[in-house]
């Protein structure tokens, strides 16, 4: 299955390297060159991988960094940056990345940073079998059915873990919002039902049960 990466560089020429280099080594890459585009797909869609440069408009790597580790996205993060200092360094790191990568720096060495992150992460190996064709990954967001990997969204995949944690149990709307929202955000049920009816097209509509004026139950077979 192909591994995704993001990245967020702003030098065009630089960003137009990389994603050539990763995409010849065999990677899925979404890219962007602004900070607070980058937190708006991060927020939405799920990765194997994430490389961050720092200095980027409207919002930096490390607040970027922070951001989407207090909304809980752990997928594991690389800085490509220039600022080399040993301070910047450990902001780095203290913000939560798994390396700190200084420009100018080899396409080659990328590449081994990028596999023994992965090699390592794919170790956490945490798996969920739903039934006799369907693995869950909550780790990486994946669903894998009939050997047929589906990338689910931050909050499909943190819904459908909250389902297996409460099978045959009907959780109410206000339940799912407190579970899954943060506190500067505003749910709604019109995103509720969409990440629903997200899952039940990977699914199967049978899956989730309505309750009506109740909430939803992930039914088990």
């Amino acid at each position: 299955m192909s591994i995704k990466i993001f990245l967020l560089e702003d030098d065009p020429t630089l960003n137009e390297t990389l994603v050539d280099f990763l995409e010849d080594n065999g990677f899925n890459v979404d890219t962007v060159m602004d900070g607070y585009e980058a937190e708006s797909m991060l927020y939405e869609k799920r990765y194997d991988l994430i490389l961050l440069d720092v200095n980027t408009p409207n919002l930096d790597g490390f607040s970027l960094l922070k951001s989407i580790r207090s909304f809980g996205v752990t997928t594991p993060v690389i800085f490509i940056t220039a600022r080399d200092g040993i301070d910047d360094v450990e902001e780095g790191f203290n913000a939560g990345a798994e390396d700190y990568l200084k420009k100018p720096f080899a396409l080659k060495e990328l590449k081994i940073r990028i596999d023994a992150i992965l090699k390592r992460y794919n170790k956490r190996g945490d798996k969920i079998e739903l039934c006799n064709n369907i693995i869950f990954m909550p780790a990486s967001g994946e669903l894998i059915i009939d050997g047929v990997s589906h990338k689910l969204s931050n909050k499909e995949s943190k819904l459908l873990e909250l389902f297996v944690s409460k099978k045959g149990e009907v959780l109410s709307h206000e339940f799912i919002f407190n579970e899954l929202w943060s506190y500067d955000e505003t749910p709604s049920d019109s995103s509720l039902r969409t990440y629903i009816k997200n899952l039940r097209k990977i699914l199967g509509k049978e899956r989730i049960e309505s309750i009506k004026k109740r909430g939803y139950r992930y039914i088990v077979k």
